[in-house]
């Protein structure tokens, strides 16, 4: 007996790092100190001793059960994605720059080829957003996951000075919410996505007209990561009161978290386009408004306020980083929350 014969190889791991090496390296920043395959990674803090009060800031998080699609479609290049950008967001909307990331594949069976394929897309992640891969860890665990399963969680670290962070404590009434659209339903909520729609390759790869795309192409579209649009505001010398990511619990939840008491966000819901994937969602399901709202970013996936005298620099700074942003509300005086209307 040997530990091959307990269902861990110990050669497809090396096989593994040999093959995702090409794209690691491709999201090297020059403050990176060690290569792949070390017990840690390290990274300078030299570039940052300029700043006032140098602050880190850190998101860690997966990709849920919409890896769920990735396995019945095979289709593991653009999963990694999702995972960088639900780490990476985070640190963005506080107004910090993601410098590194580190992820963390949990499989029944290592794979090389498919862990190879996984790690690219989270490479590509990191270069969207333009953070270090720096590290991660492949844990093979057989008898625990299915051989053809995995799970995929990461951690990001950021850094910000102090006093550029985006606490909303200088929200005021009269200031303008601009949301950026998201290319659909994001990695959140597909507890509710895989009960609504037969999970089965072939309804998946079914093409839709009012989608333009299979439904399976549509579900699995990457998170999009807003990294560079905070960063062009920021260079366009806007100051950015208050930003929320919009995940899990949708507007309901997230919203107000970007909000300090005393001040109360109205989103017109007419004022910017739903994909068609949140209405086939909620017609097919029959979800009602209220839970469609509490559950999806339903076509924003992330909304900041600024000063109603900087909205137009800020529409102009998000559209030169490519993004889609559209004036969606104001904040209003009254107590803590939001209003869709």
């Amino acid at each position: 007996m040997d530990y091959k014969n307990a269902g861990v190889d110990i050669e497809a791991g090396y096989r593994s790092v040999e093959l995702m090496k090409k794209h690691v390296q491709e999201t090297m920043r020059p403050e990176v100190l060690t290569n792949l395959g070390g017990f840690s990674g390290a990274f300078s803090m030299e570039k940052f001793k300029d700043m006032e009060k140098p602050t880190l800031v850190s998101g860690t998080d997966g990709v849920g059960t919409k890896l769920k699609l990735a396995f019945i479609l095979d289709k593991h290049d653009t999963i990694g994605i999702d995972c960088v950008a639900m780490c990476v967001n985070d640190i963005a909307c506080a107004g910090g720059e993601p410098l590194f990331f580190l992820d963390y594949i949990a499989c029944g069976k290592n794979e090389p080829e498919k862990i190879a394929t996984i790690v690219s897309g989270v490479a590509e992640g990191c270069k969207q957003s333009e953070a270090a891969l720096i590290g991660g860890e492949t844990a093979e665990m057989p008898g625990f996951y299915p051989e053809d399963e995995y799970d995929l969680a990461g951690f990001a670290v950021g850094v910000v000075d102090e006093k550029d962070l985006i606490t909303g404590k200088d929200l005021k009434p009269g200031d303008v919410l601009i949301g950026m659209a998201s290319s659909g339903v994001h990695s959140n909520g597909f507890s509710l996505v895989r009960k609504v729609f037969n999970m089965k390759r072939e309804a998946l790869d079914t093409y839709y007209d009012s989608l333009g795309c299979t439904l399976g192409e549509a579900l699995l579209a990457p998170t999009k990561i807003y990294v560079k649009a905070l960063k062009s505001i920021k260079e366009a010398g806007v100051t950015i009161k208050a930003c929320s990511h919009i995940t899990g619990g949708g507007f309901y939840e997230n919203v107000p978290r970007m909000l300090k008491e005393g001040t109360h966000a109205v989103i017109k819901k007419d004022s910017y386009p739903i994909p068609p994937i949140f209405k086939m969602l909620s017609v097919d399901g029959d979800i009602e408004e209220h839970m469609m709202y509490n559950t999806f970013n339903m076509g924003l996936g992330m909304i900041l306020a600024v000063d109603e005298a900087d909205a137009d620099k800020t529409m102009a700074a998000i559209k030169e980083a490519g993004e889609a942003p559209y004036i969606v509300g104001q904040i209003e005086a009254g107590e803590k929350g939001v209003t869709l209307c």
